[in-house]
């Protein structure tokens, strides 16, 4: 006995020793964003949480009035925005608002401040070590994935009068964790280890291990196995060649992965799995996506005993069986062994909400377990046809019985900003970390996708990860397809939703609007544009490109407005005229929503409409808020 209790008393000093010579510091920061095959290893007595400028009455003023957008006003008005006890690191912010005041940092409780800084310096790159590619900007949201480490709490104060849409992300650690505060002042060191993550983000590096190289030929008879492998260990890469096989409305060809003999840890179509966005390739991101034709997957996936990984093609939509496609895939295996004490097995949720419910938010992720959260790819459709208002629902993560995270709007979680508006997030986009899948304001869709290395969530019983559809209330309908991806101990979600014709389907809207500020123009003669008011007083031609749009015949409407300068207009299509005179003139100003212009088709050769203004000095006026075009059925 007295044998057994010395050596239980040396274990523990052991681990209170280790626990306490554990370093946090910029060095170690800054390698959790590289050190990728260390994303499965859990973390032990650390939570991920957030502060932002969500409203928290529930409705949509995340920012733009600034009411909600700090903790407290000091008496000089300052803005506090940040505020956390312990030890932590700050290792995500993100606006779309960036404005030039300071930010002071205020470390372990300091009078003055510990590190001050312009808030849009953050982002710009001017201003080291804030630098590319940690920080910078695109899609309308500046985002800065630098670690900022503090011990004993921290407090961010904003000395402007007002912020607006923020959020900022930390990890807290235990007091007992040697934890050095942030300093620009880099160690060579510390300067090494961001080289480093910079070269290993613009240069993704060649999985290692064993390459396992299968060549086939997929039908809905004949599945491929791509591996199958009765040894432990861990996959470390997989590369599917020919991407553009996998293109299509129809979702017919998945992948399965299983581990041990478990149900399958991977099920769904192979699109949905590399970030295709509503049929073809759209994403490259650090660990998985589409480049050079092939189709790529870096996520580390340890096992037992037993991998198989095979892909299945099943009937289209229309009940046809679909033509047998060529495998060419490549599997690399490394042999270290799995450690399931320190590490989870690597997950895949699948969830296709056809039709989303009013009230209920649109489910990422939700079960019991021990793991994290390591990444989101979301196809959001509307099922409205029009503005892609959905896309204002906020992500919400609760973990462990708290709220952890709570968002400011769809393209936010992202690290994206203002939808609909040229050169934000208005189309396709990729960096290491997030990115847009797709952007289109006639067919009402987006998507997005977001990685989570150095701010992987941890869990140690459950996890509740959701994003509303709509602003208020989950209340626009959309068709919502996201693959969560995550390692645990066991799957914890609760089922697989097995893929068949009707959840792998692409929907396609039969109404479709074309609004002016994201058109693609072609001006003939002396046109001015502003907006949505087309100007011309000598017959000039604006030709409207539509190529975006399905081939099909549709009937044409317009919301326009009518006033006393509205010129008088056709439409044409190539030298075609297709429709009698329209007016746009008027009395006085008003509106005239939902008017019938004339039919058009659109095809190979006529993928555009032309308005041919007629000439005419006092009225010279086109004022189109939006363009309307319905399908007809053959």
């Amino acid at each position: 006995m007295k044998r057994t209790y010395i050596c239980l008393l040396l274990c523990s000093l052991a681990i209170k020793t280790i626990a306490q010579n554990v370093q946090i510091n910029t060095t170690t920061e800054l390698n959790k964003l590289n050190s990728i095959e260390n994303l499965p290893k859990y973390w032990e007595e650390t939570k991920i949480i957030q502060f932002s400028s969500y409203d928290t009455t529930g409705n949509n003023d995340d920012g733009f009035s600034g009411k909600y957008s700090f903790i407290r006003k000091n008496a000089d008005s300052s803005l506090v925005i940040f505020e956390a006890k312990g030890n932590g690191v700050i290792n995500r912010i993100w606006t779309p608002t960036p404005n030039n005041e300071i930010l002071d940092f205020y470390f372990g409780g300091a009078k003055k401040p510990s590190y001050s800084i312009r808030f849009s310096d953050l982002f710009s790159g001017k201003v080291f070590p804030f630098i590319s590619p940690l920080t910078g900007n695109e899609l309308g949201g500046y985002f800065c994935y630098f670690p900022i480490s503090f011990k004993d709490g921290c407090k961010i104060v904003s000395r402007g009068k007002k912020m607006e849409f923020y959020q900022i992300q930390y990890r807290s650690y235990p007091k007992k964790y040697q934890v050095k505060n942030f300093d620009p002042l880099l160690t060579e060191q510390e300067k090494l280890a961001l080289t480093k993550v910079s070269e290993d983000w613009r240069n993704v590096t060649k999985p290692e291990g064993k390459l396992i190289h299968t060549e086939g030929m997929l039908s809905t008879e004949k599945p491929v196995t791509i591996a199958d492998i009765n040894q432990g260990g861990r996959i470390t890469g997989i590369k599917i060649h020919h991407a553009d096989s996998f293109r299509g409305l129809n979702k017919n060809v998945l992948i399965k992965i299983s581990w041990d003999d478990e149900q399958p840890s991977v099920f769904m179509p192979v699109a949905d799995f590399f970030g295709y966005a509503f049929g073809k390739e759209s994403m490259q991101s650090l660990l998985l996506g589409s480049a050079d034709n092939a189709n790529y997957c870096y996520f580390p996936m340890p096992f037992n005993g037993k991998a198989k990984i095979e892909l299945l093609q099943i009937q289209g939509a229309s009940g046809t069986t679909p033509s047998p496609i060529k495998i060419e895939a490549d599997v690399f295996f490394d042999n270290r062994k799995y450690e399931p004490l320190k590490e989870g097995k690597f997950y895949a949720f699948w969830n296709p909400d056809k039709n989303t419910q009013p009230g209920k938010p649109h489910l990422f992720l939700e079960g019991k377990g021990k793991g994290h959260y390591v990444g989101t790819i979301l196809q959001a459709q509307g099922l409205n046809p029009g503005m892609t208002l959905f896309f204002e629902g906020d992500d919400v993560t609760r973990i462990d019985g708290e709220m952890r995270m709570h968002g400011t709007g769809s393209e936010d979680y992202f690290n994206g900003g203002w939808y609909a508006l040229l050169d934000r997030w208005d189309r396709k986009m990729s960096l290491p970390l997030h990115g847009s899948l797709d952007y289109s304001l006639p067919y009402a869709r987006t998507g997005g996708y977001r990685l989570f290395i150095s701010d992987k969530m941890p869990f140690e019983r459950e996890i509740t990860h959701t994003i509303e559809h709509g602003p208020e209330n989950n209340n626009k309908p959309g068709d919502y397809t996201s693959v969560a991806f995550y390692y645990a101990n066991k799957q914890v979600h609760n089922s697989v939703i097995l893929p068949n014709k009707d959840l792998t389907t692409v929907y396609i809207p039969d109404t479709l609007m074309v609004y002016p500020q994201l058109m693609q123009y072609t001006i003939g003669g002396a046109v001015k544009i502003d907006g949505n008011i087309l100007h011309s007083t000598n017959g000039g031609q604006v030709k409207i490109d539509l190529s975006e749009l399905p081939k099909g015949h549709y009937k044409l409407y317009a919301d326009m407005e009518k006033s006393d300068d509205g010129a008088e207009i056709t439409i044409w299509q190539r030298q075609k005229l297709v429709s009698d005179p329209i007016s746009f003139y008027a009395d006085k100003r008003t509106s005239y929503p939902n008017s019938y212009f004339c039919d058009i088709n659109l095809d190979d050769f006529k993928n555009a409409i032309t308005i041919h203004f007629k000439r005419d000095d006092k009225k010279s006026i086109v004022n189109l808020h939006r363009l309307k075009l319905i399908r007809q059925k053959n």
